[in-house]
């Protein structure tokens, strides 16, 4: 059974920076596509960012995009999500998601495994 595990996440200064990661168990990392979701209250889980299998296609929602970066290593079965000149709306629970697919999917419906996921906090 794949498991994933999140950690980093944090309460930082707007503007600041936070890198969280995603240790994954269970199965073969290679074969999975991973993704970050946040979810803010009261609401749905909302894309952030996917990675494929070998890392060569990375995706990011728009309001992210030049500020978080998404990477792999599939050696250590560990992906990252640096975040960097953070905002307020940055706050949320950041989850790691991961599906088996040849395609970078941004639906959470899609996404068969997910971690507990972690707080991000961001504080004028």
């Amino acid at each position: 059974q794949v498991q994933l595990v999140e950690s980093g996440g944090g309460s930082v200064q707007a503007g600041g920076s936070l890198t969280l990661s995603c240790t994954f168990s269970g199965g073969t990392f290679s074969n999975y596509n991973l993704a970050w979701f946040r979810r803010t209250p009261g609401k749905e889980r909302d894309f952030v960012s996917v990675i494929s299998r070998r890392g060569t296609n990375t995706y990011y929602v728009d309001s992210v995009k030049g500020r978080f970066t998404i990477s792999r290593d599939n050696a250590k079965n560990t992906v990252r999500l640096q975040m960097n000149n953070l905002k307020l709306e940055d706050t949320a629970v950041y989850y790691c998601a991961a599906v088996r697919t040849d395609s970078e999917e941004s639906s959470p419906i899609v996404y068969d495994y997910w971690g507990q996921g972690t707080q991000v906090t961001v504080s004028s």
